[in-house]
């Protein structure tokens, strides 16, 4: 694995984490659901599963790189989805304001994971696209 994509990934997980004890320390669980650690955790081993998938399909061959990082994709909205209706038939559809904040911190979480992949990519582009562009 990359290490600079490591160092970013750690501190990222540890923004996140600071933030959202932070907000549960001031607000409680009127705001921060009480399994939203955990849900989080898990959002963001997905998001290191998905680099890693990503990174060996295209160690092998860059041309699938789109194929793997698109896999990676669906694999995550295929286990968020099951974490959503895992959380809703273990009886999470009996408190309403339980299940609104479980779902803010489960996209929340989701999107900051996705945006935080995007970001990712992105980086690691501009190198090539450097050679790619011929200097006059």
């Amino acid at each position: 694995m990359n290490a600079r994509f490591l160092t970013h990934f750690a501190a990222f997980a540890l923004a996140i984490f600071v933030v959202l004890f932070g907000l549960r320390a001031s607000f409680g669980a009127a705001v921060v659901h009480p399994s939203a650690p955990a849900v989080l955790g898990v959002l963001l081993v997905l998001t290191l599963l998905t680099y890693w998938f990503t990174a060996r399909v295209t160690q092998r061959s860059p041309d699938n790189f789109l194929v793997a990082y698109f896999g990676g994709v669906g694999l995550r909205l295929v286990l968020g989805i099951g974490i959503i209706l895992s959380y809703f038939f273990g009886g999470g559809l009996s408190n309403n304001h339980a299940m609104l904040t479980f779902l803010g911190a489960f996209f929340i979480g989701y999107f900051l994971c996705a945006g935080f992949e995007i970001w990712a990519i992105f980086s690691n582009l501009r190198p090539f696209s450097a050679k790619q562009v011929p200097k006059e």
